[in-house]
């Protein structure tokens, strides 16, 4: 993946560790709580009749935490708890020219970014605009964007590629990349997470290789973890709030915890069977603990993440009546 342009950096510094991922186990639970739905259109997966509940009491939030986002793949968005409807492609009938693939939450709460699989970045509430691929080159994306990441002031904002190319936009350093180092992953990359600094950020891939850059340092992947590949795809990467280790999560569920990051449990400790495959994991400002969101926008809780809801619980309730099937893609907490 190459790219020139003002504003984004796709060159820089090498990276400091690859290595595959790890996988390990931590599940969710559930109660129920008010949301909204961003305007009309919506995306869901095939299992949208599942109630997104979890098998466990739910947690109280802690003062940091006020609820969150869920983003579909036809750039729908829902709003749970205290998280404010800013706006959506689906909302505005926006045909969109790639899947949405991720979304990030600015540092006050008011405001969120959406990337597409394209590279193009829709910003909402007061998510400002730092740039997007297309803005700055025609050429056609060597693979697709697979997430977003944002910087700690909201000033900037990373985008990753399946294929490892990293863009920097804003005050997002460029610390190095997959592609820049001519390193091809021996699965595709499928999450990005920065560190407390601004100045490293790690990479996941779909086997469980981690690649940390920057300042990132490197705890462990699955692979190395389980002397074996990862029984199950991994979907996401979430950091612990001090750099000092990070979570993998699988699409089943199964979480894995490497240097500080604690393990609070998971999909497979609880015996709970997602009706949809999870796609990512969030971790709670306190690192005590972290939401598992899944493609049809079931939210599974752990540790001391709170549950506001679900969309199988609104579809169960009538709360939300969409219009075509969710394909949930991503989760972001509001501070």
């Amino acid at each position: 993946m190459s790219c020139h342009g003002p504003e984004m950096r796709n060159r820089g510094p090498e990276m400091t560790q690859p290595g595959p991922a790890v996988a390990r186990t931590s599940h969710r639970a559930r109660t129920r709580a008010a949301r909204r739905w961003l305007a009309g259109v919506a995306v869901l997966v095939a299992s949208t009749v599942v109630a997104g509940a979890s098998a466990l009491p739910a947690s109280a939030a802690t003062p940091s935490q006020t609820g969150y986002y869920v983003v579909g793949a036809n750039g729908g968005v829902f709003g749970f708890g205290g998280a404010v409807l800013y706006g959506s492609p689906a909302a505005s009938g926006m045909t969109l020219g790639a899947p949405v693939a991720g979304i990030a939450e600015t540092s006050t709460g008011k405001g969120y970014w959406l990337v597409g699989a394209d590279g193009g970045v829709f910003t909402y509430g007061d998510a400002g605009y730092f740039g997007s691929v297309p803005a700055v080159t025609t050429k056609k994306l060597a693979a697709p964007i697979v997430g977003v990441a944002s910087t700690s002031d909201s000033k900037g904002y990373w985008l990753v590629g399946a294929d490892g190319g990293v863009f920097g936009f804003g005050d997002a350093g460029y610390f190095g990349s997959l592609q820049a180092l001519h390193v091809t992953p021996a699965a595709p990359i499928v999450g990005i997470a920065p560190t407390p600094t601004g100045k490293g950020y790690w990479l996941v891939g779909a086997d469980g290789g981690v690649f940390a850059f920057g300042d990132a340092a490197y705890f462990g992947n699955v692979p190395a973890l389980l002397g074996a590949p990862a029984p199950s795809p991994i979907v996401g990467i979430a950091a612990t709030p001090d750099g000092g280790g990070y979570w993998i999560v699988q699409n089943d569920g199964a979480v894995s915890r490497f240097g500080d990051a604690g393990f609070f449990g998971s999909t497979l400790t609880t015996g709970v069977v997602p009706s949809a495959p999870v796609v990512g994991i969030v971790a709670t400002p306190d690192a005590k603990g972290y939401w598992l969101v899944g493609a049809d926008g079931g939210v599974f809780t752990f540790g001391d993440a709170a549950y506001f809801g679900s969309v199988p619980a609104e579809l169960a309730t009538g709360g939300v009546t969409p219009t075509s099937p969710i394909s949930v893609v991503g989760l972001a907490i509001t501070p």
